[in-house]
């Protein structure tokens, strides 16, 4: 039996690029499929182009808020009008190949929870995109696999972009607002509850899939968030993220999710401005930190540091003084 995929499709002022994003999301050779669009009051040219596709192809839902949501209350009134049994966020600055469903629900089944493509990111055209998000071959793999990447900061996405969830795991797993000591507003500035999607999802099933083909395509340009900043803004709000999750789901990495809290409060110093002053500010109770909780994991990653380097990380995080 065939199930139906739900394409949401979030947007806001994107006058200059949404048709292109609704045609990949109608191409796809994957014929079960509804594309839910919703638009977040956008002042330019926006909705008048999101209803004319609707006016001439019924698979288009579309939907206009009457005053601006802010990004994540937008993405959750996508989910709230979908109707498919697996979602897909298409953001409305990206694109899809046509395969990209059918190549994704291939490898979808009752021990997968999410499966995702290989991505470009690219600037001009999808083809000379730069290629992300290779681990292997095509298949599954071990969903503690991905934990340990992501939790690490390594070469898995954390933008649903490129992936196909359940919707009843996007429903449950896409949260509004994630608790936190530095009373951060992630419904508003949306950075790392795409990757709380991944994680939460992940301690759910013992499988993910991967589709070693560059079928997502991410767009980068001034209008996109990640592109836009460049202050610590977005690694540091990801690393409150992983800090949330090590701590309720998996403590045994909570030695490096630390060192790598650190590494970032040294990298950018002005994290203060968002609330930042030291590695205890990114989890909700106080860490017990000692030599064991860091320098083990890293020691065991095969990092060498210097004993100047050492000396400063016992400072700033303050052992001796718990």
């Amino acid at each position: 039996m065939s199930l139906l995929v739900s394409i949401l499709v979030p947007v806001f002022n994107r006058e200059t690029i949404i048709a292109e994003t609704l045609r990949a999301a109608l191409c796809q050779t994957y014929a079960f499929v509804e594309v839910v669009v919703v638009d977040n009051a956008s002042t330019d040219n926006t909705w008048e182009i999101i209803q004319e596709f609707a006016r001439n192809d019924v698979r288009i839902k579309a939907f206009r808020n009457k005053s601006n949501l802010g990004p994540v209350r937008n993405w959750l009134r996508c989910i709230e009008e979908a109707t498919g049994e697996y979602g897909k966020i298409l953001w409305s600055d990206d694109l899809i190949s046509p395969e990209f469903l059918e190549e994704c629900m291939a490898l979808m089944d009752e021990n997968t929870g999410f499966v995702y493509s290989g991505v470009k990111i690219f600037t001009d055209s999808p083809s000379d995109g730069r290629a992300v998000y290779s681990i292997g071959q095509t298949g599954h793999y071990p969903s503690l696999k991905y934990l340990r990447l992501a939790l690490l900061d390594r070469d898995v996405p954390v933008s649903p972009g490129c992936a196909i969830f359940r919707m009843s795991d996007i429903r449950n797993n896409l949260l509004l607002n994630i608790e936190n000591k530095v009373g951060s507003d992630f419904s508003m500035h949306a950075i790392g509850n795409d990757l709380l999607l991944f994680l939460l999802t992940a301690n759910k099933y013992p499988l993910f899939g991967f589709v070693n083909k560059p079928l997502a395509f991410f767009r980068s340009h001034l209008g996109s968030i990640t592109v836009s900043s460049t202050d610590g803004k977005i690694p540091l709000h990801y690393a409150l993220v992983r800090a949330y999750y090590v701590e309720r789901y998996c403590k045994d990495l909570m030695g490096e999710v630390v060192f790598s809290v650190w590494s970032l409060l040294r990298k950018y110093p002005d994290h203060r401005k968002y609330g930042f002053s030291s590695v205890q500010d990114f989890f909700s109770s106080n860490i017990s930190l000692n030599l064991r909780t860091v320098l083990i994991p890293v020691l065991k990653r095969g990092v060498r540091l210097p004993w100047r380097i050492i000396r400063k990380i016992f400072r700033s995080l303050g052992f001796g003084r718990q």
